[in-house]
C-alpha cells in the first residue's frame, strides 16, 4: 500500500498512476486516507466484474472488418435463392 498526500498527487498524477499499476495508492488529506487509486484490473478483480463489450471494442490492434463488402456479398448470395 502506498500513501500519497493530496498535494503530491496533484503535482504528479502520472507517478501516482504508475504506482497504482502495482498496488493501490491511498491519497491523503491532512494525513487521513480519502481516496484510493487502483488499476482497472485490480478494481475488476475486487468487484468481480469482467470486461464489457465497450472494453472489447476499444481494444487496439484488432483487424478491420469491411462491413459494407460483407453485407453486399451476403445480399448477393441470398438473391440467387428462390
Amino acid at each position: 500500500m502506498k500513501l500519497v498526500s493530496s498535494r503530491d498527487f496533484n503535482q504528479d498524477v502520472t507517478a501516482a498512476k504508475r504506482a497504482a499499476r502495482l498496488e493501490p495508492v491511498f491519497v491523503t488529506d491532512r494525513g487521513k486516507p480519502t481516496h484510493v487509486l487502483m488499476s482497472i484490473d485490480a478494481f475488476r478483480q475486487l468487484t468481480g466484474q469482467t470486461e464489457t463489450i465497450v472494453d472489447l471494442l476499444a481494444m487496439p490492434n484488432l483487424p478491420e472488418i469491411d462491413l459494407a463488402g460483407s453485407a453486399h456479398e451476403a445480399w448477393t448470395r441470398h438473391e440467387g435463392i428462390g
